[in-house]
């Protein structure tokens, strides 16, 4: 019988962490597991925060992650990984882009983007994993492949074949893009 196991995906606006969420639930599928889905969209299309809690196991009742229950989050921006933390199991790991996206307040004006989220979030978990995912998708020649990069990085932290995320992406990315995403994936992977 396998455990329920919870992922919180979080990030900006615009990075892509819905298809993202759409590709882990879909492998999930198809290795058989039950999955429960939960979206939260705080004004997503301004820039602002993108929330995706994943559960799965053999049978799984609610889509919510309590506090102190995820298993892994992965951060698409690093003030999004400062924030939602504190619901990081306390053995968990976080993957984290090493991106900046400043929120509104910041930009207004009327809040500062804290220089030491880093520092902050590695006093608070062992596991803590950064990745320029920018970086890496500038390399593979799209910077909206960004999610696509995050997922091969996430994909080796979950004991599932290769194949079945890359049939899933086939199945979930436009055909125009697929290629690229496919390279954004594997470049993910190697980090």
């Amino acid at each position: 019988m396998a455990d329920t196991k919870n992922i919180l995906i979080v990030g900006v606006g615009g990075q892509g962490t819905i298809l993202a969420s759409r590709v882990l639930s879909g492998v999930i599928q198809k290795i058989g597991l039950d999955v429960k889905v939960s979206e939260i969209h705080g004004m997503a299309q301004r820039g602002g925060s993108v929330v995706t809690q994943v559960r799965y196991g053999d049978q799984v009742a609610s889509p919510i992650i309590p506090q102190g229950e995820a298993d892994l989050i992965l951060a698409f921006e690093k003030l999004e990984a400062l924030r939602w933390l504190p619901f990081l199991k306390e053995n968990g790991s976080i993957l984290i882009n090493d991106q900046r996206i400043d929120p509104m307040p910041v930009v207004m004006g009327s809040a500062n983007y804290p220089d030491d989220a880093f520092d902050t979030i590695r006093k608070q978990c062992k596991n803590v994993i950064v990745i320029d995912a920018l970086h890496k998708a500038q390399g593979v020649g799209n910077v909206k492949t960004v999610n696509l990069i995050l997922l091969g990085l996430l994909s080796n932290y979950l004991n599932i074949e290769k194949e079945l995320w890359l049939e899933v992406i086939r199945e979930t990315v436009p055909a125009k893009f697929l290629e690229v995403n496919l390279a954004a994936f594997q470049a993910g992977r190697e980090n």
